[in-house]
C-alpha cells in the first residue's frame, strides 16, 4: 500500500511540474489566447486528416496525391493553415498579396495602350529612345557621263 501512495505522490508531483511548465510556455499561452491561431491549427489538422483518409483508401498514396484533386486541395489547405499558424506564432506581419504586382501590371498595360493609340506620344517616345529624327536629303555622288551625246528625257519631243 505504501508503494502505491509513493507512486501516486510522484505522479502528482510530475503533473504539477508539467502544469507549471505549460502555463509558463509562451506558445501555449498564445494558443490559449489567440482564437485565429486555434482556428488555423484546427483547419490544418482536419485537412491533413481528410487527406490521409483519402490516401489510405486503397489507391496508394502516390496515385492519390498525383491524381486525386480533392486530396491535393486538402493538402494545400493544410499547408496554408500551418503557414498562417506559424506566422501568427512568430508574430510575423502579413504581407499584402500582390497589390504591387497588379498595380505595376496596370501601369504597363496603360502605357502600352497610350503608346499604341497616340501618334504624338509614340513619336516622343521614339525620339527619346533613338534620338530626334533627322531630315534625310539625298544628294547624288555620281555625275552624268559625258562620253556620249546627252540623251533626251523619255517622252520629250526634241
Amino acid at each position: 500500500m505504501a508503494k502505491t501512495t509513493r507512486k501516486a505522490a510522484k505522479a502528482g508531483a510530475g503533473a504539477v511540474a508539467a502544469g507549471k511548465a505549460v502555463t509558463s510556455n509562451p506558445y501555449v499561452q498564445r494558443i490559449a489566447e489567440d482564437e485565429e491561431l486555434r482556428d488555423n491549427l484546427r483547419t490544418a489538422f482536419e485537412s491533413a486528416r481528410k487527406a490521409y483518409e483519402r490516401m489510405s483508401n486503397g489507391k496508394g498514396p502516390v496515385k492519390a496525391i498525383t491524381e486525386d484533386k480533392k486530396t491535393q486541395k486538402e493538402l494545400k489547405e493544410a499547408a496554408t493553415s500551418l503557414r498562417e499558424a506559424a506566422d501568427s506564432l512568430r508574430g510575423a506581419k502579413r504581407r499584402p498579396k500582390r497589390k504591387r504586382r497588379g498595380g505595376l501590371l496596370l501601369v504597363l498595360v496603360g502605357a502600352g495602350l497610350a503608346l499604341a493609340l497616340s501618334e504624338g506620344l509614340r513619336k516622343k517616345a521614339l525620339d527619346l529612345v533613338f534620338g530626334s529624327e533627322e531630315e534625310f536629303e539625298y544628294t547624288s555622288t555620281t555625275t552624268a557621263s559625258s562620253a556620249g551625246a546627252p540623251s533626251a528625257p523619255v517622252g520629250s519631243t526634241s
